[in-house]
This record gives C-alpha cells, structure tokens and sequence, in this order.
C-alpha cells in the first residue's frame, strides 16, 4: 500500500535530523496498489533502518571531509564522493531497497537554507534519513531515501 506523506514532523536529535508522518492518505484511485507481504515485513529485512543508515552517512562524512576546512574548488569533488560513498556501503547492506542520496555542502557565512521532499511510499518499509554535519568552516547535509523493492 502507498501512502502520500501531506504532514510531517522534523525531530533533530544531535546532528541526525529525522521526518516522522503524522498522517498519511491511502490512495486507491492509482490502479490498486498491493500490501507487501507481512511476513517478510516482520523479518526485519525490508525495513529502512534510520540508525544503521546514520551511522554510513556520519562514518562517510567524517572519512570524506572531518579534518578539512570550506574550500570552494573541492566542494564538487567532496559531494560527488559522500553520496557515492554513502550509496556503496548503504548497497552491502544487502536489502532489497533502491537508494537515493543527495549531498549539499555549503560554507558557513550566515546565510540561511531550506529544503523541502515529498514522496509517494510505503510507509511501513520505505523511510528517509538526514544527517547535518558541520565544522568551523561549513555544513554538509546529506539525504538517504530507501524504497523498498
């Protein structure tokens, strides 16, 4: 069954920022979507961990960029290698999940930033995680949505 996240609720706990549903719509006007099969739900194995995949992304972050301060010419550089980093150690999970991840790096100044998602899921096995790290010198946020397979 797919649901449609229209509210959500942010809880930052340290550096790990996590979106709840607080209410989702079911929709059957899209052509009968299925529940996935709940014996394999109880298994553990087609659930998104949020803990297992905020410790890739803080251990990939850390690895990535700790000890280095905001330079503008490597920011390409270092977003491309977290999310690539990021989706190869979330793909030795060995879940049948499809990943994606998004990095931003930006260089403390000030200046303020807001982003926004919505997906279209299963609440009971898809899930989303976000971590914001920071230095002296800059934030990187970092994304992971899991939608099971």
């Amino acid at each position: 069954m797919s649901d449609l996240s229209e509210s959500s609720e942010i809880v930052e706990n340290g550096d790990q920022v996590t979106m709840f549903d607080r209410k989702n719509y079911q929709s059957d006007s899209w052509g009968g979507h299925a529940r996935r099969n709940s014996a394999s739900m109880d298994d553990g194995e087609n659930q998104f961990v949020v803990e297992d995949v905020s410790k890739i992304i803080n251990e990939t972050i850390e690895a990535t960029i700790g000890g280095n301060s905001y330079q503008q010419e490597k920011v390409n550089q270092w977003s491309a290698t977290v999310s690539e980093q990021c989706l190869s150690a979330l793909s030795k999970l060995k879940k049948a999940f499809k990943y994606v991840v998004t990095c931003s790096i930006m260089q403390k100044t000030g200046a303020g930033l807001h982003t926004a998602s919505s997906c279209y899921w299963d609440s009971a096995t898809d899930g989303t995680c976000t971590v914001r790290w920071e230095n002296k010198t800059m934030y990187c946020i970092v994304s992971v949505f899991g939608l099971a397979i």
